[in-house]
């Protein structure tokens, strides 16, 4: 990242204001290289019956059997979609798959208030059956299939995982998972009126949403990011994982340090020149399908 990146998104500061969010999108708009004229998409695949249960999919003509990587999109459980109209995102994402030889898909999901917990790792259990019976039909691997999301989406990848009563069948049905930027302890989160609209009131209840232990115990491959400039809850989220599972396995996990990244930024600039994500994401992936 240029330093006068790295300066400008100091400057817009930790937390989530509507200027923030709108600054760090303009930066990165600016940046970006436009999608690859040979990739294809073809968008609002319906993968269960709610009216946000729809995906797009990116790929080139030569893929086969090919990586899949999912962009669950954030939005603090309220608000968010696939596409943010006259803006590159979260295009960008599903494009950079297609350009690296995989096949990107992006998706919806149900929305709190209204679809409160468990929806997020619902929603997920049914895409990941939609995956495993269609994606060979568009050129991509069933059996490499990975789960990457952002914030909320982080979380209800994070959840997924963590989670094994909502495997289909039994069986996970991906490859591995990465998380940018997530919560994973619930009950010690900042209950902010997002994080209420999901998981409710009852503070009682939000213990058994967490999803540190079961990450830590998961055999399905993962790693998770923190930025230098996330919000603060974020970055104590971070902490503590790391805390917990070195406990649990006398080693550190993998959780990347992005330098100069604000909580959204580290998505947006995916296809721009120079993006810190991207080599993460096609190092992960590479190692779990050598």
């Amino acid at each position: 990242m240029k330093l006068e990146t790295r300066q400008k998104l100091a400057e817009l500061g930790l937390n989530l204001t509507p200027d923030m969010m709108r600054a760090t999108q303009a930066i990165f708009a600016a940046s970006h290289g436009g999608m690859d004229s040979a990739t294809v998409v073809t968008r609002d695949h319906a993968y269960g019956p709610h009216e946000r249960h729809r995906l797009d999919i990116f790929r080139q003509e030569s893929a086969k059997a090919a990586p899949v990587l999912v962009y669950v999109h954030g939005g603090g459980f309220v608000m968010g979609d696939k596409r943010t109209p006259d803006t590159p995102f979260h295009d960008n994402i599903g494009d950079f798959a297609a350009r690296n030889g995989m096949v990107g898909v992006t998706i919806t999901y149900r929305l709190a208030p209204d679809n409160p917990w468990p929806a997020g790792p619902e929603d997920l259990a049914r895409l990941v059956t939609w995956l495993q019976e269609n994606i060979a039909q568009h050129g991509g691997d069933p059996e490499q299939v990975f789960l990457m999301g952002q914030s909320a989406g982080a979380v209800h990848v994070a959840s997924y995982c963590a989670h094994e009563r909502f495997h289909p069948g039994g069986k996970a049905g991906i490859a591995g998972a990465l998380l940018i930027s997530c919560i994973y302890d619930v009950a010690r989160a900042d209950a902010n009126p997002f994080h209420k609209a999901y998981y409710g009131e009852d503070e009682s209840f939000y213990a058994g949403c967490s999803t540190q232990d079961g990450l830590i115990s998961s055999p399905i491959p993962w790693l998770a990011t923190v930025s230098e400039f996330d919000v603060p809850d974020f970055q104590k989220q971070a902490a503590a994982l790391v805390a917990a599972y070195g406990k649990a396995h006398s080693r550190y996990p993998r959780m990347h340090y992005l330098t100069g990244h604000n909580h959204l930024s580290p998505g947006l600039e995916v296809g721009s020149p120079g993006s810190t994500l991207e080599p993460i994401i096609t190092q992960f992936i590479a190692a779990q399908t050598a």
